[in-house]
């Protein structure tokens, strides 16, 4: 199911089940091939593709995030499923599709007193 989000002057980047998620310092939007289980090439060398479905993947990644806003980040993708609203690349429009999230990972850049910040949050988010 795709909805459109119509987004008003001030409002988010994106937003996951209706909560507005911290703006990205990193986007890449892209659309994966999702073909049937008897594609592939054959003797002749031609590919059989046999595309079933395309789905969404965002790649997100913020900088310097420090535990707080890291912990919120990672608690908002955390369900299993999540609704996101984000600009799609491809319709031009703010759409809504659910995702589950990729592997997370988040590097520390320093950890000292008073400054303890991760390099950098990233993960894919990939449509059902």
């Amino acid at each position: 199911c795709v909805g459109v989000f119509l987004r008003g002057n001030n409002m988010a980047m994106m937003l996951v089940d209706g909560v507005e998620l911290p703006t990205p310092s990193s986007f890449e939007w892209g659309l994966i091939d999702v073909s049937a289980s008897d594609s592939g090439r054959t003797q002749d060398g031609k590919m059989h593709k046999n595309r079933i479905a395309q789905k969404r993947q965002l790649k997100l990644s913020w900088n310097g995030t420090d535990k707080a806003r890291t912990a919120k980040i990672l608690q908002m993708v955390n369900p299993e499923y999540i609704r996101v609203t984000y600009p799609d690349a491809m319709s031009g429009t703010d759409e809504t599709r659910t995702f589950y999230v990729g592997d997370r990972s988040a590097p520390i850049k320093i950890w000292t007193v008073g400054n303890k910040r991760y390099e950098v949050l990233s993960f894919p988010l990939i449509e059902e």
